[in-house]
């Protein structure tokens, strides 16, 4: 009995581990040393430019989002339209549920959800953003935290994803599209 178990998990796993590595994307070494050069070199410029200009262009959901961005750039959520929109309304949604409701962990749940809800409704749905409504919510932001580092951090990194693309030979073009 014990052992028949034994042998149905080792089958399970072997179908699992074969579909997944059907479904998951294949990185040539090339572009992971792209993917791995711009999110370095896009994350560097936002912390240099934070401490020349003294605005804090950093949240560590903008690092999700580079991943993204230099990962996988082809994928839809990576779009800017996805970034930019997407990481808004969860600071939107952040800075409203902290204004109505305060802080807490049932508050970090509704704005989270939201943000998910909204994202689908406007069709900008980013993972990361339910980062920023969570992050928001803990740490009390304010409406400037829609300004600094939400909306100044997302447009600078879709730009200097952009860039990049079109800079770096043999990096995977970006945007798909815009809107």
């Amino acid at each position: 009995m014990w052992l028949g178990g034994v042998v149905k998990l080792q089958s399970w796993l072997v179908e699992q581990r074969r579909r997944g590595r059907a479904y998951q994307p294949r990185f040539r070494r090339r572009q992971r040393s792209l993917s791995w050069l711009g999110a370095l070199l896009a994350l560097t410029l936002l912390s240099l430019l934070s401490a020349w200009s003294g605005m804090v262009l950093l949240a560590a959901p903008l690092g999700a989002s580079s991943v993204l961005l230099f990962g996988y750039p082809a994928s839809p959520l990576a779009q800017p339209r996805n970034i930019v929109l997407g990481n808004l309304v969860g600071a939107l949604v952040s800075v409203a549920a902290v204004a109505w409701l305060g802080q807490g962990p049932l508050v970090i749940a509704l704005a989270v959800g939201f943000t998910v809800l909204l994202g689908q409704q406007l069709r900008c749905l980013h993972p990361p953003a339910g980062g920023l409504a969570f992050l928001g919510v803990a740490l009390g932001a304010t409406p400037l935290f829609v300004l600094t580092p939400v909306l100044s951090g997302s447009l600078l990194l879709v730009l200097i994803a952009a860039a990049f693309s079109r800079w770096v030979k043999g990096a995977l073009p970006y945007p798909h599209h815009w809107l």
